[in-house]
């Protein structure tokens, strides 16, 4: 049973996403982009209030993803990659991005905090960032 509500079209789109953000990380860095973009469009709150689709949340603005400036963004959704998003529209949460809003690939190490939220983890190159559940009660 779906998490969030999406249309088929949808189910492509945000596979187009997860695997423009994520490719390289594999298909459990792409589920974790997953989780950080159903977490937006549950949560309705910070950045993410009045987020009620997974077409709102991939062209947010300001605060969307990078990805769909690119044109790797726009190539046509793989079926491994929907299979992926399907997972994920059905709940499938994979730790660190599991109660996750942003992600990020820094130089480096991760930075203890990113814009006031607190470092969940790391996954190869990307790091997590999830609210408290004091300021986002809904992404848990």
């Amino acid at each position: 049973m779906a998490v969030i509500r999406y249309t088929e079209a949808e189910v492509a789109l945000l596979a187009r996403l997860m695997r423009a953000e994520a490719e390289g990380e594999g298909q459990l860095g792409m589920l974790m982009v997953g989780n950080v973009c159903v977490n937006r469009v549950l949560c309705d709150c910070l950045d993410f209030k009045h987020i009620d689709s997974i077409t709102q949340m991939v062209y947010q603005n300001p605060g969307g993803f990078e990805a769909v400036q690119k044109s790797y963004f726009y190539q046509r959704a793989r079926e491994q990659d929907i299979a992926l998003a399907r997972k994920v529209i059905a709940g499938k949460r994979y730790w660190p991005a599991n109660f996750s809003l942003w992600f990020f690939k820094p130089v480096g190490d991760c930075p203890p905090t990113w814009f006031n939220q607190e470092n969940a983890g790391r996954f190869k190159s990307h790091c997590f960032y999830q609210p408290s559940a004091d300021d986002c009660p809904a992404v848990y």
